[in-house]
């Protein structure tokens, strides 16, 4: 692989996630929908892409969440002059480009139509008037192979962010020079449906990690506790209420919720049983309260088994925070060492959280990640994938 150049503009990143907003689904018949499309090279004006006023001032903070921080850092890096993070709308009314600093935009482009992988001939036209991106990230359920083909001279990354390898039909994936991972095992499947396909595992969240907003603050720890997760039924919940109502002693604990559908079940039940959590979201809160959140307990926890290798992993360590992770986790295990947590089954998890709550002196999380897995690091592991 190496990476292309377009001397006719600066060069750029764009990661595709696989957010899709909006309500009601437009009902546009295909030549609408073309229409629309057509208007690009008129659009630009109001919408340009490329850097943002006072982009060549300072390289950017690598701040965010995992959306974002792959892109930053490349901007860093200087393997990008700035990025893009696109993501789809069902409606027929699209936001505007919003500018989140020189270096970094969001832009919304229209569905064709439901399902994935995405369809949009909004986002082919614009590629097409604009030219592909230099690098192109696409995560989770992916896009046409219209828009892959289009972005033929883009340097073509694909990560799924959850428990299965790939999120994408053959098809789709065969078009990607490079596909990161959360495990070796994703890497193997990879492989075995796209022989010759080039892994790394390099999972986004948790191995481009922020240093400067989770980090440890120095106030009380009123928590025993804190598990920071999606009020979803994959982050299996239950795991810590059962290890809550099992633990040799008393413990108390924080949920924090960035979204999802059981924040009210999950109150419910802690209440039901007698538990000692409290709860916080959804919605979600900034990445700074966050910390501070994290701040107020002793260990995190990562209950979950059919999940990617989440953020919050390196999160709780630059924190401070040993971290408690499932034995069964399918992604994100090789960041646990006796540095930085444990690892145990969901039936003994009441005894672990207690035994590490009682050696927290053998811990140190936080060095740990900065050796390892903080983004300046990650980011020359990148390049030298991009550059072989």
């Amino acid at each position: 692989m190496a990476l292309p150049t377009t001397p006719a503009r600066p060069p750029a990143i764009v990661v595709i996630g696989d957010l899709v907003e909006g309500w009601p689904p437009h009902d546009m018949e295909p030549e609408a929908i073309e229409r629309q499309a057509a208007g690009w090279p008129d659009r630009l004006a109001a919408e340009p892409f490329g850097p943002g006023a006072g982009a060549g001032s300072a390289p950017p903070a690598v701040h965010g969440g995992y959306l974002e921080r792959l892109p930053l850092a490349c901007v860093h890096a200087g393997l990008a002059d700035h990025a893009e993070i696109w993501h789809f709308a069902r409606s027929a009314d699209v936001p505007p480009l919003r500018r989140d600093s020189p270096h970094l935009a969001r832009r919304v482009f229209r569905l064709d139509g439901e399902g994935a992988p995405f369809r949009s001939t909004d986002m082919l036209r614009f590629i097409e008037t604009v030219g592909a991106p230099e690098i192109l990230v696409v995560l989770g359920l992916g896009v046409e192979e219209r828009i892959l083909e289009a972005c033929r001279a883009s340097l073509k990354v694909y990560n799924s962010i959850d428990a299965p390898a790939l999120r994408v039909p053959p098809e789709i994936g065969r078009h990607f020079d490079l596909v990161l991972t959360g495990a070796d095992w994703q890497s193997r499947e990879v492989e075995a449906r796209h022989p010759g396909m080039t892994t790394a595992v390099m999972p986004i969240g948790p191995e481009f990690a922020d240093p400067e907003t989770f980090r440890p603050l120095g106030e009380p720890k009123p928590y025993d506790v804190v598990y920071v997760a999606a009020a979803q039924p994959y982050k299996r919940h239950d795991i810590l209420f059962d290890a809550l109502a099992s633990a040799p002693r008393p413990l108390r604990a924080l949920c924090v919720f960035g979204y999802g559908e059981m924040g009210g079940e999950l109150r419910e039940q802690a209440m039901a049983r007698g538990l000692q959590v409290d709860f916080v979201g959804p919605p979600g809160v900034p990445f700074a309260e966050v910390n501070r959140l994290m701040n107020a307990a002793r260990i995190g926890v990562v209950c979950g088994v059919d999940d990617g290798a989440p953020a919050i992993l390196t999160e709780y360590m630059l924190a401070g925070l040993p971290v408690l992770a499932n034995e069964r986790l399918a992604c994100g295990l090789q960041f646990i060492t006796p540095e930085t947590g444990r690892t145990a089954p969901a039936e003994h998890f009441g005894a672990a959280m207690v035994g590490m709550l009682d050696s927290l002196e053998r811990f140190r999380p936080r060095e740990i990640a900065c050796e390892r897995w903080i983004w300046p690091h990650t980011i020359e592991r990148f390049r030298s994938q991009l550059t072989k």
